[in-house]
């Protein structure tokens, strides 16, 4: 059994440094994030962008004198980075186009479902009127009136709203601006001078912080995006099986697009099968709905299973320790903290073992 000084100078760790880690995530982290972005992605461009370099080295003569005249890795870092954006667009762009030629089929489709759902709900009030021996068509009547108000209720208030979010959607689209060019000028100037900053973190006094906190984060993020990429190919995988058994010709389209939504933020599989399902319920189509519902569920428990485990075997947390963390990292920090969770429970453990034990 510990002594009580000892339990205390643990207690007293343990709360200073998640009450630090904290302070930075909530605080410090914002300000930070177009940089630490920049970092990584110039460590995935350092080893070409060297290799193009030293093969773009050429030596001169001028007066006699030998000069070597190279392309600066930073410059070359950020030509390699634009180019695979710009293979990236267009793929999203011929992608964008497809679902686009995909979304007008479905709005041409909206009216036959939207007079479908009118005879439906005029055949629902005529079987209520003729059970209750009401007047004919004092439902049907009241219905439409119901529906007319709710719609013009809608208009009237989405147009506020709409001309409320136009200044702020343009005010984000210039701050994504802003900051999309910090972090090409960042990827540049980063891998231009990385081995002096890697110098200036072996000298410093807080090397031993700096290492474990790189390590920390190495191993979350590469975790998380290891785990993400997997999910989503299995998501895809069972999607598209499914949409092949319903007969739908765009069964590797749409299970394509699902598998990405439920990568997003926010988005899940549950937002567009979910509804699709109701609806299917609706038109009393049960095997279609039932089959949807079942692929929900399918991918719910895939994603709630494998992203605790196999998050928690490449970080080295439990299955319980990072659904916990991950839990509690969304109450505090809302959608990132499903990463941010693991990445702080993993910076208090070493810490505390760093500072506990000095």
């Amino acid at each position: 059994m510990g002594k009580p000084d000892k339990k205390l100078k643990k207690i007293l760790c343990i709360l200073g440094v998640t009450g630090a880690v904290y302070g930075v995530f909530r605080y410090l982290l914002p300000l930070v994030v177009p940089f630490l972005m920049a970092w990584g992605l110039a460590l995935l461009l350092r080893p070409s962008a060297f290799w193009l370099a030293q093969r773009c080295r050429m030596g001169i003569n001028i007066r006699g004198k030998r000069k070597v005249i190279a392309i600066p890795v930073g410059v070359i870092g950020v030509a390699e980075l634009m180019v695979a954006l710009s293979v990236l667009f267009t793929v999203i762009y011929f992608a964008g186009r497809k679902l686009c030629m995909e979304a007008g089929m479905f709005l041409n489709q909206i009216p036959v479902w939207v007079e479908e759902m009118d005879v439906w709900l005029t055949g629902m009030c005529h079987k209520i009127e003729e059970c209750f021996c009401l007047s004919p068509d004092c439902l049907v009547i009241l219905m439409r009136e119901m529906l007319q108000g709710l719609a013009d209720s809608i208009k009237q208030a989405a147009m506020p709203y709409l001309m409320v979010n136009s200044v702020t959607v343009f005010r984000v689209g210039m701050e994504i601006t802003v900051v999309s060019v910090v972090l090409l000028v960042s990827v540049g100037m980063i891998l231009q001078e990385m081995e002096q900053w890697k110098r200036r973190c072996i000298r410093s006094l807080f090397c031993e912080e700096y290492a474990r906190i790189s390590r920390c984060l190495a191993i979350t993020a590469n975790a998380y995006l290891k785990t993400q990429g997997i999910i989503m190919l299995l998501t895809t995988l069972i999607c598209t099986g499914g949409f092949w058994l319903l007969k739908n010709p765009y069964y590797i389209l749409a299970g394509m697009g699902i598998g990405i939504l439920d990568a997003l933020p926010i988005f899940g599989t549950g937002t567009i099968l979910v509804p699709w399902g109701i609806f299917c319920f609706f038109q009393k189509r049960w095997g279609e709905g039932l089959i949807l519902m079942a692929l929900y569920l399918i991918c719910y428990l895939l994603r709630e299973i494998l992203e605790a485990k196999m998050m928690g075997n490449r970080v080295g947390l439990t299955s319980l320790e990072t659904l916990i963390s991950m839990y509690v990292g969304l109450q505090l920090f809302g959608i990132a903290g499903f990463l941010l969770g693991p990445i702080g429970l993993l910076l208090i453990e070493e810490m505390v073992n760093l500072y506990y034990n000095f």
